[in-house]
């Protein structure tokens, strides 16, 4: 007999920091959606468990891999009020490994970042097609090649993009949003007011805009590639589209600023 796993999404994950010199990634994880045989299914009580990752540094930002041959796998970014930062790269331990703990993620590889990342995210591979990328936010938007990453073989970086050419400073990004329908397209905001759409296979940016009136706070796009939307420091949400960039839409304003 087999058993089709309710879930399609990625397990659930809770980030909670209990201290200065501790963090820990914590979270209930339901089956991977996929058949199981029988053989399997006996082990099942002991995959939808707690899993338990302790970091020694303050942990910030957090993001699933989307691929389906990596359930388990997260990417994790510290924060230290300083220039000396990681992301480091988790795994559920192999439930065949009696070694290790079942119940615990393991420090599959790691990587420095300068300042703390504001944002981490996977590229979305639903279909494991793609090389594992990495993208990070803060003084610049850095994608950083994570495949066959291991203790021995830390995720290089593939690309810094910076759209001040003409100066050595750059406004700090505050968020990005990877786009899901084509994953070529990956757009940033910044507190200079502005979102930029990058093309990351060109390395280039395609559109950059002022968005706000005040630092932009968060960007997401929406389905497809065109439509994205974001939210400011002038407390709006505000919605654009890149096929007609002449205007945008408040979809939502708040009445005290």
């Amino acid at each position: 007999s087999t058993y089709a796993s309710p879930s399609p999404f990625p397990p659930l994950l809770t980030l909670s920091t209990h201290e200065r010199s501790s963090a820990s990634v914590q979270g209930t994880v339901p089956l991977p959606a996929r058949k199981y045989s029988s053989r399997e299914l006996t082990s099942r009580a002991a995959m939808e468990t707690t899993l338990t990752f302790e970091s020694t540094s303050e942990l910030f930002g957090l993001s699933w891999s989307t691929r389906q041959d990596q359930p388990f796998r997260a990417a994790v970014s510290t924060f230290e009020e300083n220039f000396e930062n990681k992301v480091q790269i988790i795994d559920r331990s192999d439930p065949e490994n009696t070694s290790k703990d079942p119940t615990s993620l393991t420090l599959i590889s790691e990587f420095d970042h300068s300042y703390p990342a504001t944002k981490v995210q996977w590229i979305p591979d639903f279909t494991a097609t793609r090389p594992e990328l990495i993208a990070t936010t803060g003084d610049f938007l850095r994608i950083w090649d994570a495949s066959n990453a291991s203790a021995s073989n830390p995720p290089k970086l593939a690309c810094l993009l910076n759209n001040y050419t003409s100066s050595e400073f750059c406004a700090p990004l505050t968020s990005f949003d990877w786009n899901e329908a084509d994953p070529r397209l990956l757009g940033t905001a910044s507190i200079d007011t502005t979102c930029t759409i990058w093309d990351v296979e060109t390395e280039q940016a395609t559109t950059q805009l002022i968005a706000h009136d005040k630092e932009v706070f968060d960007f997401a796009f929406a389905r497809g590639t065109n439509v994205f939307a974001s939210v400011g420091a002038d407390g709006s949400v505000r919605l654009f589209d890149l096929r007609s960039l002449e205007h945008s839409t408040i979809i939502y304003e708040t009445q005290d600023l």
